[in-house]
C-alpha cells in the first residue's frame, strides 16, 4: 500500500472527464457512502473504463472519508492502515477508503487476501477494480459494460446518417470528444457520421478502443477507418506513454485479456472466434458450460441479445481479431472455419422440413438471427471448392432470405454458385439454382428477368425429367408472367402447373399455384372463380401451417374484397396478413402489405391520416433496404396518397409523421397498423353516449389520439402545454373506461 493520502485522485495523476457513465458513477457513489458496504468491486472487460470510473468517483467523494489509500493489489503482505488521528476527525466516523486498482491475473489472490485481512478493521471500505469478481464474502459488484453503440438506423435522404441522432450513443460522444483532442476542428457531419457510427459498432463501444480509434484521425480521415478495422481491430495503438502497457494498443490488451486461460478454455475461444457476433448457444454447439462461464466472467465472451429465450453471444473485439490472428499463425484457422461451415450447413438442412409448415415462424426467426454466420459458411464452402454443398446451402436459404429481404444477396449467390460449379454441378442442381434466382429477381421487381430465369430452369429441368420440380417452376413462371403483363400466358402455365401439382399431391406447391391463378383471374375480371381458388389456397395454407403462403393469399383476398366494395373483410384479411408477417419479421412482402393497409385506412377512416403517413414511410424505407422495386401503377397510387396526405395535414405535420415512420422497426410498424380501429368500430353514426361526458377540449384530444398523434403533436396542434395534454388524456381514458391509447382510438371510432 502506498501509505499516502490521495483524496484528490489517482496516483497516476489527472484524468479526462467521464463520458456516458453518469448512472454507474451515481450508483458507485451511493454504494460507497452506505455504511453497510465494506467491499465494492467494479468489474468489466479490460479497457472498459473501470479505473477511470473509480478515479472520478474517488475524486468526487474522497473528502467524505478520513483517508483515501491507494494500495498495490499485488502486494503479498496485507497492510492494515493506521489512522492519522482519532477516529472521526478526518471524515464521517473516521472511515478509510482503500482503493485496489487492477486485481487481475497474478494480483488476484493477493488482492483477495488483502481484502480479507482488511475486513477486520470496521473503519475500512475497499473499492476494487477487476475483470472478474474477487470471490470474497460480502463483496458487492458493479458490472461495467462497454458504452452503447448507435442502434441500426435508417438514413436521411441520400443514405446519410443524422449526426445528432448518432451522437446520442455514448460511444460516439466519446469518439467525438477524443477526436477533438487530436484535431480541434473535428466535427460530426452528414459526411462522416455513418463512418463514425460504424467504427464505434465495430469496436463494440469499448472505451479504450474508441479512444485509440479517435486518435487515428491524425493519420486517416474517418471514412477510411472502418475498412482498416474490419476483422483486425488489433492494428489500433498509440495509447498514452504513462498508461499501463496493455492500454497502449489493442493487440496488447487482447493478449493480456487471454492470459492465464487453461488449454480447454482457450481452445473453445479459438473455435468461437470464427463465428460472427450474435450466435446462439445451440448454433455453436456449446455444451461446456464451465468453459463458457469462464469466458463470460473474463469478458472474453459477451451476451449481446436474446432470441426465443436463448442468449445470443459474441467474442468481442479486440479479442476476436487477436484469436483469429493466432489461428492463422498456427495454421488452424481452416479447420475452425470448416467446422463452422459444416455446423451451419446442417442447421439449414435440418430446418428445411419445418419451413413450409409447423415451426415456420420459429425457424425463420432463428435463421434470420444466424444470417451472418450462414453467409460466412457459404463463403468458406466456395473457397474450399465444395460447389454441391454451397449450392445445397443456397437453395436451403431461399425462403429465409426472402423473409429477411436479402434479395440482391440471394440472387448473387445463385449466380456465383452456378458459375463456380459449372459443369461439375448436376443439371438438376443448376436448374434449381436458376429457378431460385428467378424468385429473387421477381421479388426485386424485375418480372421480365424472372421469366427468363424460370424458362432457363425449365429448359434444364426437362432433361432431368423431374415432373414435380418442373411443375413448381411452372407455377413460379406463371406468377412472373402475370407481373410482366401477360395474364393470358400466366393463366395457361398456371392451369397446367396446378393440375400437375394436385395430381402428385404436392400440397404446398398446389396452394401457391392456386393463389397465383386466383390473382390472374382477378386481373381478368373473373372474381367468382378467383374467390373460389383463393378459398382453397387459404384453407390449404392454414392446414399445413404455412404462414407466409397464407399471408400472401390473404392479401389477394383483401384486394378482391375491396374491388367488391367490402372493406370489412378486406380489413380482416390484411390484419391477419400483417400479424403473420410480424410473427417472424418479414421484410420483403411486408412493405406491400403496409401500403395496402394504409390505403385502406385512407379510404375508410380519414381520421387516421397521420397513422397512414407513418405506415407509408415505414413501407417505403423497408422496401428501400431490400432494394425491391414496385410496378409503376402501384408506385403511382402510393405517390398520389403521399401528395394528398401532405396537402391535408400540412407540410410540418406530414414531415413529422413521415420521420416517425422511417424510424419504425418491423414489429413497431406492424403494431402501428394493428392499433388502428377496425371499420366495424367506425361505422356507427352520431355521437356515442360516452362522448357526451367529455368536455369539448377533451373530445378534441380524444380525436387526435385516435389519429395516432403523440402528446407533443397534440400540444402543438392545440397550442397547449404537453403536460395539459397528459392530464386531458388521463381524464379521457378514465371517463371512457379505457386503459390504453389504442382503446381510446377504438372508442372514438364508434363516434365517427
Amino acid at each position: 500500500m502506498s501509505g499516502r493520502q490521495e483524496a484528490w485522485g489517482h496516483p497516476l495523476g489527472p484524468v479526462t472527464e467521464l463520458v456516458g457513465r453518469e448512472l454507474e458513477a451515481a450508483a458507485l457513489r451511493e454504494r460507497l457512502r452506505d455504511p453497510a458496504v465494506r467491499l465494492m468491486t467494479v468489474t468489466g472487460r479490460a479497457g472498459v473504463g473501470k479505473s477511470r470510473l473509480a478515479v472520478e468517483v474517488v475524486r468526487e467523494i474522497g473528502g467524505e472519508f478520513a483517508r483515501v489509500e491507494h494500495a498495490d493489489p499485488a502486494a503479498v503482505r496485507p497492510y492494515l492502515p493506521q489512522p492519522h488521528g482519532p477516529a472521526g476527525v478526518h471524515g464521517p466516523a473516521g472511515r478509510i477508503l482503500v482503493v485496489l486498482d487492477g486485481c487481475d491475473h497474478e494480483a488476484r489472490p493477493a488482492a483477495a487476501a488483502t481484502v480479507e485481512a482488511l475486513a477486520g478493521d470496521p473503519r475500512v471500505v475497499v473499492l476494487a477494480t477487476a475483470v472478474e469478481p474477487l470471490g470474497v464474502y460480502g463483496e458487492q459488484l458493479l458490472p461495467l459494460a462497454p458504452l452503447p453503440v448507435p442502434a441500426p438506423r435508417r438514413g436521411t435522404a441520400g443514405g446519410a446518417v443524422d449526426p445528432q441522432e448518432v451522437q446520442e450513443a455514448a460511444s460516439v460522444a466519446l469518439f467525438v470528444r477524443r477526436a477533438r483532442d487530436a484535431d480541434p476542428s473535428f466535427a460530426l457531419t452528414l459526411e462522416n457520421a455513418g463512418a463514425v457510427a460504424e467504427i464505434c459498432t465495430l469496436l463494440g463501444g469499448l472505451p479504450l478502443a474508441v479512444e485509440l480509434a479517435a486518435r487515428r484521425l491524425r493519420l486517416f480521415p474517418a471514412h477510411l477507418l472502418p475498412g482498416r478495422l474490419r476483422g483486425r481491430t488489433t492494428v489500433l495503438s498509440g495509447g498514452p506513454a504513462n498508461a499501463p502497457e496493455r492500454h497502449r494498443s489493442l493487440a496488447a490488451l487482447a493478449e493480456w485479456s487471454c492470459r492465464g486461460l487453461d488449454d480447454g478454455v482457450r481452445a473453445l475461444l479459438g473455435r468461437l472466434c470464427v463465428y460472427e457476433p450474435g450466435f446462439g448457444l445451440s448454433a455453436a454447439g456449446l455444451s461446456a458450460e464451465a468453459a463458457v462461464e469462464t469466458l463470460l466472467d473474463r469478458g472474453l465472451l459477451a451476451v449481446v441479445g436474446e432470441e426465443q429465450g436463448e442468449p445470443r453471444l459474441a467474442v468481442p473485439e479486440p479479442v476476436r481479431s487477436h484469436c483469429r490472428a493466432e489461428l492463422a499463425d498456427s495454421g488452424a484457422e481452416g479447420a475452425a472455419l470448416d467446422a463452422h461451415a459444416e455446423r451451419y450447413r446442417l442447421l439449414v438442412t435440418a430446418a428445411l422440413p419445418g419451413l413450409r409448415g409447423t415451426g415456420q415462424d420459429r425457424l425463420l426467426r432463428e435463421l434470420a438471427a444466424e444470417g451472418d454466420n450462414v453467409s460466412v459458411a457459404l463463403r468458406r464452402l466456395r473457397e474450399r471448392g465444395d460447389s454441391e454443398a454451397a449450392a445445397a446451402l443456397v437453395l436451403g436459404c431461399r425462403l429465409p432470405w426472402l423473409a429477411q429481404g436479402r434479395l440482391r444477396e440471394g440472387l448473387e449467390w445463385c449466380d456465383d454458385t452456378a458459375e463456380a460449379g459449372g459443369a461439375a454441378l448436376p443439371e438438376a442442381v443448376r436448374a434449381r439454382l436458376a429457378d431460385t434466382s428467378g424468385v429473387f429477381a421477381l421479388a426485386l421487381g424485375d418480372p421480365q428477368e424472372a421469366v427468363r430465369r424460370h424458362r432457363h430452369a425449365l429448359a434444364l429441368g426437362k432433361a432431368v425429367g423431374d415432373r414435380r420440380q418442373n411443375a413448381l417452376v411452372s407455377a413460379r413462371l406463371g406468377a412472373a408472367l402475370l407481373r410482366a403483363g401477360d395474364p393470358a400466358g400466366a393463366r395457361a402455365v398456371l392451369v397446367t402447373a396446378l393440375n400437375a401439382l394436385e395430381s402428385m399431391g404436392v400440397t404446398g406447391g398446389a396452394a401457391e399455384a392456386a393463389g397465383s391463378l386466383a390473382a390472374v383471374l382477378r386481373a381478368e375480371g373473373d372474381r367468382r372463380k378467383a374467390r373460389e381458388l383463393l378459398d382453397r389456397a387459404v384453407e390449404t395454407f392454414r392446414r399445413i401451417r404455412d404462414g407466409r403462403g397464407l399471408a400472401g393469399a390473404l392479401r389477394t383476398a383483401a384486394a378482391l374484397a375491396l374491388e367488391g366494395d367490402e372493406p370489412d373483410p378486406a380489413d380482416r384479411a390484411l390484419r391477419e396478413s400483417l400479424r403473420l408477417y410480424g410473427a417472424y419479421g418479414e421484410r420483403t412482402e411486408l412493405p406491400d402489405a403496409l401500403e395496402e393497409f394504409s390505403l385502406l385506412l385512407l379510404r375508410t377512416a380519414p381520421a387516421q391520416q397521420p397513422r397512414a403517413v407513418r405506415l407509408l414511410a415505414a413501407a417505403d424505407t423497408l422496401r428501400g433496404e431490400s432494394g425491391a422495386q414496385v410496378p409503376d401503377e402501384w408506385r403511382s397510387a402510393a405517390e398520389r396518397a403521399r401528395t394528398e396526405l401532405s396537402a391535408r395535414l400540412g407540410w410540418t405535420d406530414f414531415a413529422v409523421a413521415w420521420a416517425e415512420g422511417v424510424r419504425m422497426s418491423v414489429p413497431t410498424a406492424v403494431t402501428e397498423a394493428l392499433s388502428a380501429p377496425a371499420p366495424s368500430r367506425r361505422a356507427a353514426a352520431g355521437t356515442a353516449p360516452e362522448a357526451q361526458s367529455l368536455t369539448p377540449r377533451q373530445v378534441q384530444v380524444a380525436l387526435l389520439v385516435s389519429e395516432g398523434m403523440t402528446n407533443r403533436q397534440i400540444a402543438a396542434k392545440l397550442d397547449i402545454s404537453e403536460w395539459t395534454v397528459v392530464n386531458h388524456v388521463r381524464h379521457v381514458m378514465r371517463r371512457l373506461g379505457c386503459s390504453s391509447r389504442v382503446q381510446v382510438a377504438g372508442a372514438v371510432g364508434r363516434w365517427a
